[in-house]
Order: C-alpha cells, then sequence, then structure tokens
C-alpha cells in the first residue's frame, strides 16, 4: 500500500529524479532571467527542492553550504558556481520575503504529447510584475477610503461658518416709498402719530391757600 506516499515519481527512478531534479536547480540558478521552461509536473517538484535552498541561503555559513552542495548531489565546477550565484546574489534579492521565491505560469499544452507546459521563475526577478504589483498597490482599500471621507467631511465642516459669516448681510431699513405705498392703499387705516404725554407742568398745579 502507498500510504503517505503522494509525491509524484515523474516517471522515474529514485536516482534519476534527483539527479534531474537537481540539474534543473542549477539551470534555474545560472539562467540569466532566472527562468526555464518545462512541464507543470517538474515544476511542482522543482518548487519542493529550490524553496528549501534559497531559504537556507539566507545564512551564508559554511553549514548551509555543505547542506545545499549535499541537495544537489553533483560535484562539478557548474554546481559551485550555482551555490556562488545562490549565496552571494539570490540571497541578497530575496532577503525581504519570507517565503514563496518562485512563480508557475502555464504557458498551454506541447504539441506531440499534449503535456501541460509552464514557466518556472523567481518572483524577484520578474521586473514586469513586480512594477504591476506596485502600481496595484496604490489603490485604497475600504478602510482607508472611509477615513479619507470622514476627514473630508470634518474638513468641510469646520470651513462653513466661516463662508456662513461671510455671507451673512445686515437687515435694510425700512423703505419710505414702501410706507407710503401702504398708508395710500384703499381701505387702510390713518397712520397716528403717537405723541408721548408730556410731563405736568408747575404752572398746572393748584395753588393752595395759605
Amino acid at each position: 500500500m502507498r500510504h503517505n506516499k503522494k509525491f509524484n515519481h515523474l516517471g522515474r527512478t529514485s536516482s534519476h529524479r534527483n539527479a534531474m531534479l537537481a540539474n534543473m536547480c542549477v539551470s534555474l540558478i545560472m539562467s540569466p532571467n532566472k527562468r526555464i521552461f518545462t512541464t507543470v509536473a517538474k515544476a511542482k517538484a522543482l518548487k519542493k527542492v529550490i524553496e528549501p535552498m534559497i531559504t537556507k541561503s539566507k545564512e551564508d555559513t559554511t553549514h548551509s553550504r555543505r547542506l545545499v552542495f549535499q541537495d544537489l548531489k553533483i560535484n562539478s565546477d557548474q554546481t559551485k558556481a550555482a551555490v556562488t550565484e545562490l549565496f552571494q546574489n539570490i540571497s541578497q534579492k530575496v532577503a525581504d520575503r519570507p517565503g514563496g521565491y518562485t512563480r508557475i505560469i502555464k504557458t498551454g499544452n506541447r504539441l506531440g504529447d499534449n503535456a501541460s507546459m509552464c514557466f518556472i521563475e523567481l518572483v524577484d526577478y520578474n521586473e514586469n510584475m513586480l512594477k504591476e504589483k506596485k502600481a496595484a498597490s496604490k489603490g485604497r482599500t475600504r478602510r482607508s477610503k472611509k477615513a479619507a471621507d470622514q476627514s473630508e467631511t470634518t474638513a468641510k465642516g469646520a470651513a462653513a461658518p466661516k463662508a456662513k459669516a461671510k455671507d451673512v448681510v445686515a437687515p435694510e431699513a425700512p423703505v419710505v416709498e414702501e410706507v407710503e405705498a401702504l398708508e395710500a392703499a384703499p381701505g387702510s387705516l390713518p397712520v397716528v402719530d403717537e405723541v408721548a404725554p408730556e410731563a405736568p407742568t408747575t404752572e398746572d398745579k393748584p395753588k393752595t391757600e395759605e
């Protein structure tokens, strides 16, 4: 029974599969664009091998280099150059990324055996995708939009009383022409000028008998 043996054998023996994946790791590291063209099944198997290597390369020690050499299982000048490239350049490029160093881009099926083909590449070396991501990240989220709307309303509320104070105009005095028109209208009551009562003088007081 095949319990807990869900990895893809890729139709090869163990030694053949390990050698193939090691060669693919070297090809991906040494390629100028950090991209290779392969089948989707091989790319998924390569992803599980290359990403732990990149994580080990972030700590440039003798132990980490020996572990990477052990995973590659190839003793050649090309492998030594690949390890140097991995520890000196790639590790610096992906230093801020906490995983997910590779990307699989499907390109359709291959003519002949109809195998699903793809590109596998290192994420930080694709400049076009990085530019698109930066442009998309400039969009505001729902929370930031709500905060911006609240700040706009508060700013408008603070500026509103000043605008109203400028628009206030002193009430005009009653026009004499309107008063004359009301007096001339038929049925209107005569306007009586109110005269303040005069204060009593000393002459009008009755004289008391002496």
